[in-house]
């Protein structure tokens, strides 16, 4: 619950963000210069970029719950089997161990998004954050019947 508010926290604050630097740029592109009406246009770009980046996130995060709650609702979820540290970090061993299980899993059905879910979370306890997000896509196309992204 702690990261969803800090997620919605963080997106109000960025729209906030871009309505202030947008507003700028349209005061700059009202002052009717040559130049302040180049410079506003280059502003208005980035809540733009920002604007679309946030939305592409919150989309993959809605996504990924909804399948979250889908495998667990079915009894799915990967059971948390990993060795941590005193201070509560995840064993790098422990989670290359289990990261192989979920592997041989994933080639064994590659078309199971449940497959590529449980894969996802294990690239992540491998802090391997780019390969979680790229499997967690293709779960999210699997289930939702589009052809699926390379992972």
């Amino acid at each position: 619950m702690r990261a969803k508010i800090t997620y919605c926290v963080t997106a109000a604050v960025l729209v906030v963000y871009f309505v202030l630097v947008g507003s700028r740029g349209v005061l700059l592109i009202r002052h009717g210069t040559a130049l302040t009406v180049t410079f506003g246009v280059a502003v208005l770009i980035l809540p733009a970029i920002g604007v679309w980046f946030l939305w592409q996130n919150t989309r993959f995060v809605t996504r990924a719950n909804r399948l979250a709650a889908e495998l667990e609702a079915e009894g799915g979820l990967p059971v948390d089997e990993l060795v941590r540290t005193p201070g509560g970090r995840i064993d790098r061993d422990s989670a290359d161990a289990v990261f192989a299980a979920r592997r041989a899993e994933t080639e064994d059905s590659p078309d199971d998004w449940r497959c590529w879910f449980r894969l996802a979370v294990a690239y992540h306890d491998a802090r391997d954050t780019p390969r979680a997000r790229k499997a967690m896509q293709r779960a999210i196309a699997l289930h939702e019947g589009r052809p699926p992204v390379r992972a």
